[in-house]
């Protein structure tokens, strides 16, 4: 490799043949043409070249706090993992954003290590896609949390705002429960699934539930209308869920660590 670089691993992919590399995405900004190494039997590492100038450890720590630069490369690193993923009969395991070794043969060497590992992460997620699962409580109702104007007296007042409390609460027992359901019926379907409990920076409040599921595509029809009937669920208890997918499993890949 080329003085003043490192070599950015995309994703390891298995297939039964090499896959292609024709109208492959452009790739992070600054980096090389993919290209993809051999580490085992039917395994090969998605990587590329990229400038130390941009991707070394001081240049990324400044380009880190810039998070419309961050944003670029989430994309494009996402576009490639997604190109290989599309491959039929391909599996893929998709590496976290910023993984970079020193060399192309250093990148290689470390998968070749964890070779076992490798494997069993693609026998787990062979066949599968990865669907979120986002549940948010909708504001306290007005009326819940303040007594009515009605109250004349001062105990009148007081049960008043007893009630009132009592409302706020039980919506928001109902929210929880809702939410709880929703993981619980969703969890049945999928073959594994992960939860995310760190609230997005600047969140107001954290929601009820932010979880990953490893759903088997055979599994597909089965997962959405379980999710249809939680979603409706969770409408009536005043929370609103969102379903994305499918992604590529990265809740579920366990890469390989980068080396310096």
């Amino acid at each position: 490799m080329a003085e003043g670089t490192a070599s950015y691993l995309y994703c390891i992919v298995r297939s039964a043949s090499k896959p292609r590399t024709t109208r492959v995405p452009d790739g992070i900004p600054g980096a090389g043409p993919v290209s993809l190494v051999l580490v085992g039997r039917n395994v090969w590492i998605v990587a590329a070249s990229v400038p130390l100038s941009t991707y070394g450890p001081e240049p990324l720590e400044r380009g880190l706090a810039d998070m419309q630069w961050v944003g670029e490369v989430a994309v494009a690193h996402e576009a490639v993992v997604e190109h290989f993923a599309r491959t039929r009969g391909a599996t893929v395991i998709p590496m976290k954003l910023f993984t970079m070794f020193s060399s192309e043969r250093r990148a290689s060497e470390d998968v070749k290590a964890r070779l076992d590992e490798v494997r069993a992460v693609l026998k787990r997620i062979n066949g599968c896609e990865e669907w979120g699962i986002r549940v948010t409580r909708a504001s306290v109702s007005p009326a819940a949390g303040r007594p009515g104007t009605s109250a004349s007296s001062g105990a009148a007042f007081l049960a008043a705002k007893k009630q009132a409390r009592d409302d706020a609460r039980r919506q928001i027992e109902a929210a929880a429960e809702a939410a709880a359901e929703a993981f619980a019926v969703l969890s049945r379907v999928a073959r594994d699934v992960r939860r995310r409990d760190d609230a997005p920076a600047g969140a107001e409040a954290p929601p009820l539930l932010d979880a990953a599921f490893l759903v088997p595509v055979r599994r597909l029809p089965r997962f959405k209308a379980v999710a249809r009937k939680a979603a409706a669920r969770c409408n009536t208890a005043g929370t609103h869920m969102i379903l994305t997918g499918p992604w590529p499993a990265y809740n579920f890949a366990q890469p390989p660590g980068t080396i310096p």
